[in-house]
């Protein structure tokens, strides 16, 4: 079992930053492909960001690329995603994730968080 709680959600003017945090327990947790997805208003679950759990490869969706950055702390227990110049279009509950298989796909992801809030102001 793991269990995964994400923290550093909240408001932000477009063009500014946000890290968001996702906590893990389980000793398991280094044999995990992690994984970012998000979920607006309306709108499906989309894949965000995701990093192998042996070569720490990672994979962004295109609407991210250059301005998110996926990492991990396998000592720590968790995985990062800092968010850089973001617009209102991000706006979106983030939910992080925790899979054996990779690439991650929503419909197959073995652990979700509850997710934190983000909101990007224009």
């Amino acid at each position: 079992q793991v269990q995964l709680v994400e923290s550093g959600g909240g408001l932000v003017q477009a063009g500014g930053s946000l890290r968001l945090s996702c906590a893990a327990s389980g000793r398991t947790f280094s044999s995990y492909h992690m994984g970012w997805f998000r979920q607006a208003p309306g709108k499906e679950r989309e894949f965000v960001a995701a990093i192998e759990w042996t070569d720490y490869h990672t994979r962004y969706a295109d609407s991210v690329k250059g301005r998110f950055t996926i990492s991990r702390d396998n000592a720590k227990n968790t995985v990062y995603l800092q968010m850089n110049s973001l617009k209102p279009e991000d706006t979106a509950v983030y939910y992080c994730a925790a899979d054996r298989s990779w690439p991650l796909l929503p419909s197959g992801v073995d652990y979700w968080g509850k997710g934190t809030l983000v909101t990007v102001s224009s």
